[in-house]
């Protein structure tokens, strides 16, 4: 099986992997923040080591532990040829939100990328999954079924994509807070620890017990969906 694969060695799949994390892929990603505006508004984010403790959150017990999990297991169904799988796994990626903007932040970017990629990569298999699940399927769940039918293998995706989330959040909090750009890129190379370890749980989950334990992300967000003044759209 792939999921063992640690190196990318044909370069068309490193190729689309470069070509579907870059943040030239138009998925809106840089208009959310998953609630981190809220967080610099009340003042809970001023400086780089406050934005480390609430993206490292993010990844260890919030949307990042559930999304990398709905990710491996899209993958794993694609490789498979399990459309039973898949489109249980787009119900529940559906369901596992915690408030609207939320919701909104991961459907809307699943269907920008679920869009693009069709376009700009056609596959048959992937089309049909889109197609059962009209702008309805989530970010990472889109992902990883791209990613396995196209034989991108699996832990380079899954970390390719939780460090794309990560990065987008950095980038939100350099201009919010805001910090400068090496802040940023200091605050990237401290999060490669907490991206390994959000993958390897990743790829141990099991659906039937995975939870979060980040309650304040979720009270963040849903004060974001009132804020007077706003940026972002989470």
């Amino acid at each position: 099986m792939a999921t063992a694969t640690i190196t990318i060695t044909d370069g068309g799949a490193l190729y689309r992997l470069l070509a579907w994390l870059s943040p030239a892929y138009p998925v809106g990603a840089y208009t959310y923040s998953h609630g981190l505006e809220t967080a610099v508004e009340d003042g809970s984010v001023a400086t780089r080591i406050a934005l480390l403790d609430y993206i490292a959150t993010v990844l260890r017990a919030g949307a990042g532990r559930i999304d990398g999990a709905l990710l491996a297991a899209a993958w794993r169904a694609a490789d498979a040829g399990d459309d039973a799988a898949l489109d249980e796994l787009a119900l529940l990626a559906a369901a596992w939100r915690g408030t609207a903007e939320t919701a909104l932040e991961s459907m809307a970017q699943g269907t920008a990328f679920a869009g693009v990629t069709q376009s700009a990569w056609p596959d048959a298999r992937f089309a049909a999954y889109a197609a059962r699940h009209p702008r309805a399927l989530a970010h990472p769940v889109a992902f990883g079924a791209a990613a396995g039918f196209h034989g991108i293998p699996l832990r380079p995706a899954l970390a390719g994509w939780l460090a794309a989330f990560a990065a987008n959040l950095v980038s939100a909090g350099v201009r919010l807070v805001p910090l400068g750009q090496t802040d940023g890129q200091v605050a990237t190379a401290a999060l490669h620890p907490v991206v390994d370890a959000a993958t390897e749980a990743a790829l141990a989950a099991d659906l039937d017990t995975l939870g979060t334990a980040a309650p304040m992300l979720d009270l963040l967000s849903m004060r974001h969906e009132t804020q007077y003044t706003r940026l972002f759209r989470s």
